[in-house]
């Protein structure tokens, strides 16, 4: 592979114009298609064939509702008054709404008959239900409602709004995000000493993730993508195309320092580096697309997505970057370093010092790290998940559920509905009824309301605890259970409560297949980069160390509160459901990342002939200082997706900062080496009967003695 890589960095450099012409086409031609081509995504998170799936699919057909987004304008009367004094003002606001843009119809909490209040007649809400999927309600329509509720709020009553209507589809881009590009660039800066070289990386990692992200856009032209999949697909993509580049450009570095011409430079650092980025690369992609394994949709289209972007970024880090390198030719290097004589760059006194003292004090560095990433794994085992999403803090959303929940009872957010399907659904539905109405965790349970053909039937079931509590949890379960045997009627529970059960259990079901699935496959790839059985086992035992804590300070932080402040956290509750798997998946290709970068130069030292504890000092004085930059560009990157992310993405995001900080700086700058000194020349042995294996050769030995002839019209360095 290296030799192959090394023929297509030379080739670069050869066509340097055309490789840029090619890749700002693709760039144009990608923003040209999803202009005229992209759709909307979906906020929608069910899976095709469950029973709660199947069941609103089939309301959905037989009572019209289903699909229409709509919103609950949440009416309060002041203290000591009943809404029915107020039923003018609630008139007006009712007639408002039902004449706004797009709205098909708005229900009357007053109307005898099918009145929408509470016992004590001071709560209601008003149904506004528009002529539009949910995610496709613009803001100016928002803004409209709002208006129309601001009336009534000056005529004395407390009026919030909730629902499917109020919801904003969340894209990419932010300044937070903004943020944390901007710390990668001052980071980049001081990495290379040169803000050219530094906006050059950023610039070609900016262009892989707008291919990336506008291919998606693409595709939402012809299916439905969930409206999370081009944020997640942007902040990985940016991640490790910075961080892809900076490899290449730091090994095209040393190559120059060391004195080899322009052309051999680029082909070296693509040979060498750019063959530990596409290791790394298909990693990623492999357990990305592994997510398929949870047999879940719109999982398998976050991972097929996000995977796309990184092969793009792969791509790009071996093909576009060595062209722009090779156009730039030694103006990558500084001032100082062009005017001095090829020489070998100087060891950098802390990481010399650290790795050092790694290897001396071995013993207690992995029993230390071991110990405090133990700790921080600790609140894994209270780890609760779910899909329902609460409103942010302080939005008239979050108003509206708490005026529901004191006014209707807790469970009122999070109804669940009970399809009976038969040749008398309505007499079924009804007998259904009373054994429901029993259950511990009912609060009420509303009468039949049949189809227009008397094949089916529907009841509501409002359970005493809210929509993301273990109690409601169990009585999906219980409600099933008691309807199995209906006879003479088929009964399905469905509603939102019930499709975030069903998916959270699915996941929770794939997750300990997908963790020994992704756990072997790291064992398989180790083995056949490092051709060692030890090493492998150190870095996976690593990785497990990596998401304990990882998952174990995202539980504290989002389920228990801890420094809720500093994230610009909403709310305490439940994990997102696609939180473990998510974080699993991608923290698995990333800290393989790290792994290959700083071990593989280790290997190539001891297969140099170097002794085990040097070899150990030499590979961690050479990859650390790169590996220490690449994790705090992906830290930034992902941390600026924390502050003001969309409520899914944020605890992911959180999730990816922590673990990578903790998988850089704790597990691969002490736990590995440390390991890997205590282990001594063991660490590199692999039994006869797998010495048949290939050899893939990432730090591309196979390039040794290679020609340094010098390229024609090799661009001069003016300065």
């Amino acid at each position: 592979m290296a030799k192959l890589l090394y023929r297509l960095g030379k080739g670069a450099h050869r066509h340097r114009f055309l490789v840029v012409l090619i890749w700002l086409l693709v760039l144009v031609g990608s923003g040209i298609g999803a202009f005229t081509l992209g759709g909307e995504t979906s906020s929608s998170m069910s899976i095709p064939g469950q029973e709660s799936t199947t069941a609103l699919e089939r309301i959905q057909e037989k009572f019209g509702t289903g699909e229409s987004a709509a919103a609950r304008v949440v009416l309060q009367a002041p203290d000591g008054e009943k809404l029915p004094q107020h039923v003018q003002t609630i008139t007006d606001l009712v007639t408002d709404a039902s004449a706004l843009q797009g709205v098909k119809s708005a229900t009357n909490p007053l109307d005898p008959a099918a009145p929408s209040v509470n016992q004590d007649v001071n709560v209601g809400y008003s149904t506004v239900t528009y002529d539009a999927k949910p995610g496709e309600v613009t803001d100016d329509q928002r803004a409209e409602l709002l208006k129309a509720v601001d009336k009534a709020r000056a005529a004395g009553l407390t009026v919030e709004v909730s629902g499917t209507a109020m919801q904003e589809i969340p894209h990419v881009g932010g300044p937070t995000e903004a943020i944390g590009v901007v710390l990668a660039l001052v980071v980049l800066a001081l990495t290379y000493g040169s803000l050219v070289t530094a906006g050059m990386n950023l610039l070609s990692a900016g262009i892989g993730v707008g291919i990336g992200v506008l291919g998606i856009t693409i595709a939402t032209g012809f299916m439905d993508l969930q409206s999370t999949t081009p944020i997640l697909a942007s902040m990985l993509g940016l991640a490790v195309g910075i961080d892809y580049a900076l490899f290449i450009i730091n090994r095209y570095r040393q190559e120059l320092r060391h004195g080899s011409d322009v052309g051999h430079a680029v082909g070296t650092a693509v040979g060498t580096a750019g063959s530990a980025v596409v290791t790394a690369g298909l990693t990623v992609v492999i357990a990305l697309v592994g997510l398929a394994i949870a047999d879940i949709p719109f999982l398998t289209q976050m991972g097929v997505s996000a995977a796309a972007t990184i092969i793009v970024a792969v791509l790009i880090a071996i093909t576009l970057v060595p062209a722009v390198l090779a156009m730039l030719g030694r103006r990558v290097l500084t001032r100082k370093e062009r005017a001095a004589e090829a020489v070998e760059p100087k060891d950098r006194g802390v990481i010399r010092g650290w790795g050092n003292a790694i290897t001396r004090h071995r013993l207690v560095a992995l029993l230390l790290s071991v110990v405090a990433l133990g700790i921080v794994s600790i609140p894994v085992a209270s780890m609760d998940t779910t899909l329902i999403q609460r409103p942010p803090a302080g939005s008239t959303q979050e108003r509206a559920d708490q005026i529901l929940a004191k006014g209707f009872g807790e469970g009122f957010n999070g109804p669940i509905v009970v399809l009976v399907e038969g040749d008398d659904a309505a007499a079924a539905a009804t007998k259904a009824a009373e054994p429901i109405a029993k259950l511990s965790d009912v609060a009420l349970v509303t009468p039949a309301q049949p189809s227009q053909d008397g094949q089916s039937a529907m009841l509501t079931v409002i359970p005493k605890s809210g929509p993301d509590s273990a109690e409601t949890e169990q009585l999906v379960a219980d409600l099933r259970a008691e309807l199995a045997g209906l006879d003479g009627a088929k009964a399905s529970v469905t509603g939102a409560t019930a499709v975030s059960v069903d998916v959270a259990t699915s996941l929770d079901r794939a997750l300990p297949i997908y963790l020994a699935v992704v756990v072997g496959l790291a064992l398989v790839l180790l083995v056949l980069v490092f051709r060692s059985l030890l090493v492998p086992l150190v870095g996976v035992l690593g990785f497990l160390l990596t998401i304990g804590s990882s998952l174990g300070a995202t539980v504290a932080v989002f389920q228990w509160g801890w420094i809720a402040d500093a994230v610009n956290l909403d709310g305490t509750g439940p994990l997102i459901s696609l939180t473990p798997i998510l974080v699993i998946g991608i923290l698995f290709g990333l800290a393989m990342d790290y792994q290959i970068f700083l071990v593989s130069r280790m290997h190539e030292a001891h297969h140099r002939g170097a002794k085990p504890i040097e070899a150990i000092t030499t590979g961690f004085r050479q990859a650390a200082p790169v590996v220490v930059a690449a994790a705090l560009i992906m830290f930034s990157v992902f941390a600026g997706f924390v502050p003001a992310g969309e409520p899914t993405v944020k605890s992911i995001a959180f999730a990816l900062a922590v673990g990578i900080f903790v998988d850089a700086f704790v597990v691969r700058m002490v736990l590995v080496p440390a390991a890997l000194a205590l282990i001594g020349e063991r660490a590199w042995w692999l039994p006869k009967w797998l010495r048949w294996l290939p050899e893939l050769d990432v730090e591309g030995t196979a390039l040794d003695g290679l020609s340094e002839k010098k390229d024609e019209k090799e661009p001069v360095a003016v300065g």
